[in-house]
């Protein structure tokens, strides 16, 4: 089994760790864009076209499933890369955990990119979903790029700035960007009021791992040899990890039980 995930960025880790730990016999292909990084501020045009040719560089080690690893390349370049490359290759899309969030019932805070709070796409998604549960769209200005270069300080202080903009009642977040997956340690411990129940946090990694797996007649077996590869591409070419993903303790995952090549 070989499954494939593209971003820009190290904001694929999280649902890279998931499937590993799902299925730690797969092989994995990472195809990030150092070259075109970050996609957020590009216009959707732009994305797509650095989407396509990252997906592209994946598609030709020939994988099983293509994860979008990026809540931004969902909304702009999902059906463009679908339409490029499906049935062949199944492509699975992350979107923010909105409808698991507000079945809990608690008001409900959703950490997102500037970009992606208040936008149709989010707002839709919470209209949708949202269940008539009490949401907050909290902006999180600098966030993915600081914990995209492991900027211990920047991550602090945006961590910081975000939970100063969360009412004091939510009881669940959602972390609507792939990158907050990996400080969401940092983000609960911000957030928590003390005296309150376990703040519940909500990602996307699990979930679209599974889909993954269901897209290609799959089944979860952790148990599994940990025998997988890993196989990173850098704008097209052959590399290893950024040393800022070894900072996060999915990076790790991959560095130990996995050899890369």
């Amino acid at each position: 089994m070989k499954i494939a995930l593209m971003d820009s960025g190290i904001g694929l880790l999280a649902a890279t760790a998931a499937v590993r730990r799902l299925r730690p016999d797969a092989d994995l292909i990472l195809s990030l864009d150092p070259d075109g990084m970050p996609w957020g501020p590009r216009t959707p045009d732009d994305l797509t076209g650095r989407a396509l040719a990252v997906a592209e560089a994946a598609a030709a080690h020939r994988p099983d499933a293509l994860i979008v690893g990026c809540n931004t390349a969902t909304v702009h370049a999902l059906p463009a890369l679908r339409d490029r490359f499906e049935p062949a290759l199944p492509v699975v899309g992350t979107v923010p955990a909105i409808k698991p969030a507000a079945a809990g019932g608690g008001p409900v805070a959703i950490w997102a990119t500037p970009a992606t709070t208040g936008s149709p796409y989010q707002r839709d998604l919470i209209e949708r979903f949202g269940g008539g549960a009490a949401v907050t769209e909290v902006p999180c200005p600098g966030l993915a790029d600081a914990i995209e270069h492991a900027d211990e300080a920047a991550i602090t202080a945006a961590v910081a700035a975000a939970a100063a903009l969360t009412p004091d009642d939510v009881t669940t977040v959602v972390l609507g960007c792939t990158h907050y997956e990996l400080v969401a340690e940092r983000i609960r411990a911000a957030v928590q009021r003390p005296g309150t129940p376990r703040l519940v946090l909500h990602g996307s990694a699990g979930a679209v791992a599974a889909q993954a797996l269901r897209r290609i007649g799959a089944r979860p077996e952790p148990g599994a040899p940990a025998e997988g590869t890993l196989t990173v591409l850098l704008s097209g070419r052959e590399g290893v990890l950024p040393a800022a993903a070894l900072t996060y303790d999915e990076g790790r995952l991959l560095r130990t039980v996995t050899p890369a090549r």
